[in-house]
């Protein structure tokens, strides 16, 4: 064995000490790890303490315990009262269902609900199980970004203030919104110690720098001043409001499913981190500012590598979407379990269709991505439905909407007549808008056909998936979890955990010098039974 000397002496102490193999050793994480030498050989051991005496072992290397709560920022933890840094993050259309939330919350770990594309009696359905289910255990809900239905995310906002919802997960932000902003700050008060309690907590989950800076300032004059105007706050509140941030927490969403901007996560969470530094000492919060990060997280390694960097916390997607519990299909599970990293590709997104924002999606086993492509090609190239040349008319009828687009539009019509009726008012003024309404319609019914299972939409399915999906087959390819059956996703997140834990205990080992194998660096999915035994 070859480390950097003697650093002490182990000695057996009466906590359960023993010699063993490096694999048992790394196993034990909530016990102290040492590298020792025994007749002249390398050997490890568990428990114990440095000491002397007769039973004395010459320590070369040291690892300290490392609880899975002690991976991130033990003060996330602390103030979203869990039991470890992990959060499941809200997949769209309910996916991220209360059974995924209620899982999740049992096992001490936060999810939040995928409210986005619900209606809100759906939204409050859900606000009310879960209140029952789970009562003060934490869980959040998602508040998407909807620029093109302000009206949703007003009802949305709304029922959280309405149900004392106090946590939700900001996503596809590029700019605050009002709705947001009078979330954040309802019910701002000044606690017994005369500091401001804010009882509506953000976590933002951006891509970008200038967005993220936007969560970590305070609540903007603009809405603060609209909301003293409407009544919705006092004027003293908004005085209270510009001494907390919009967000504690901010999530850096690297290459992800769903919306992403494709960023790298070795290069945003750092550029994250600088800011979250100099935005503490821009404005002295009485609370300390945060940096979590999702997107490609789906294993122990990336889990490890995330925390290495600096995460508070790490947040999961995809994985999620292809366990037991989420609401969605038993053939989109198949799909999803058979996947590769490279097996995803961009495609429009519904919500943001006339902006050219896109969404990543799997492509294995589904034409989505290349029929929604061809819908933007035509948005972008003609001025209205009736300028579209017949033969490509009648292509995309055929293929793409089985049914005349003067159907689709009548389907559509009538939805925004209950959903939004400014919608059909400004698609009778403007042609184009009304093409981008029909269009829309196939990239938002798409994600339900999967959902649901349609079998003759089949080829339409849109999978909202990152290449963190592939990683995570490879990661359980020949073990228990392979099987899309047995996948639960508190189980998946505790062995994504733990095994994290295994591979910055086996990495602080090779920092001292002890070599240390390549076994060592593939922590294999455990049952749940198996993990409790090494977690307290």
């Amino acid at each position: 064995m070859t480390a950097n000397g003697t650093v002490g002496h182990w000695g057996p102490a009466k906590n359960g000490a023993m010699l063993c193999d490096l694999d048992a050793a790394l196993a034990q994480i909530e016990k102290p790890l040492f590298a020792v030498t025994q007749n002249g050989k390398p050997a490890f051991a568990v428990g114990g303490a440095f000491g002397g005496g007769r039973e004395s072992l010459p320590v070369c290397a040291y690892v300290g315990p490392l609880p899975l709560a002690n991976l991130g920022d033990p003060a996330f933890c602390v103030d979203h009262r869990l039991k470890y840094p992990y959060c499941a993050g809200a997949m769209a259309n309910g996916i991220a269902c209360e059974e995924v939330v209620e899982a999740m919350a049992h096992a001490g770990m936060l999810a939040f609900f995928g409210a986005a594309g619900l209606p809100p009696a759906r939204i409050e359905q859900a606000l009310e199980r879960l209140k029952k289910t789970l009562g003060g255990r934490p869980y959040g809900f998602n508040l998407i970004n909807s620029p093109n239905d302000i009206l949703w995310q007003e009802q949305v906002a709304d029922l959280y203030i309405k149900h004392g919802m106090r946590l939700v997960e900001a996503s596809a932000y590029l700019a605050l919104t009002l709705a947001l902003v009078r979330y954040r700050v309802a019910g701002i008060h000044r606690g017994e110690d005369g500091k401001v309690v804010a009882p509506n907590h953000v976590i933002a989950k951006v891509s970008r720098l200038e967005v993220a800076t936007r969560f970590f300032s305070p609540p903007p004059g603009k809405y603060l001043k609209k909301l003293v105007e409407s009544g919705n706050i006092t004027a003293e509140q908004a005085e209270m409001a510009v001494e907390i941030p919009m967000a504690q927490d901010v999530t850096a969403e690297a290459d992800s499913g769903g919306h992403t901007d494709h960023r790298s996560a070795v290069a945003l969470l750092p550029e994250l981190l600088t800011l979250r530094d100099a935005m503490q000492a821009k404005y002295k919060y009485n609370v300390n500012l945060r940096v979590g990060l999702s997107g490609g997280i789906s294993t122990p390694a990336s889990a490890a590598a995330a925390f290495a960097m600096g995460a508070a916390y790490i947040l999961t997607g995809s994985v999620n979407q292809a366990c037991r519990e989420a609401a969605t299909s038993d053939g989109v599970k198949e799909v999803l379990a058979k996947a590769s990293q490279t097996d995803v590709e961009r495609a429009p997104s519904a919500d943001m269709f006339e902006m050219g924002v896109t969404v990543q999606v799997l492509k294995k086993g589904t034409r989505f991505a290349q029929r929604a492509a061809k819908l933007y090609e035509l948005y972008r190239t003609y001025n209205a439905i009736d300028d579209i040349p017949q033969d490509e008319r009648e292509k995309i009828e055929k293929d793409i909407f089985q049914a005349p687009l003067e159907k689709i539009w009548e389907d559509t019509r009538n939805f925004f007549l209950e959903r939004d009726p400014a919608q059909v008012e400004r698609a009778g003024k403007n042609p184009r808008h009304k093409m981008a309404l029909v269009f829309r319609w196939y990239l938002g019914q798409s994600s339900g056909w999967a959902k649901r299972g349609v079998g003759e939409r089949e080829e339409d399915f849109q999978i909202w998936c990152g290449p963190s999906m592939g990683a995570f087959n490879g990661w359980t390819k020949g073990t228990f979890l392979e099987a899309p059956e047995n996948r639960k996703v508190a189980e998946v997140a505790i062995n994504i955990l733990y095994g994290a834990a295994v591979l910055l205990r086996a990495s602080a080992l090779r920092q001292q010098g002890v070599p240390v194998p390549d076994s060592a660096n593939r922590a294999r999915p455990l049952a749940l039974p198996q993990l409790e035994a090494f977690l307290s």
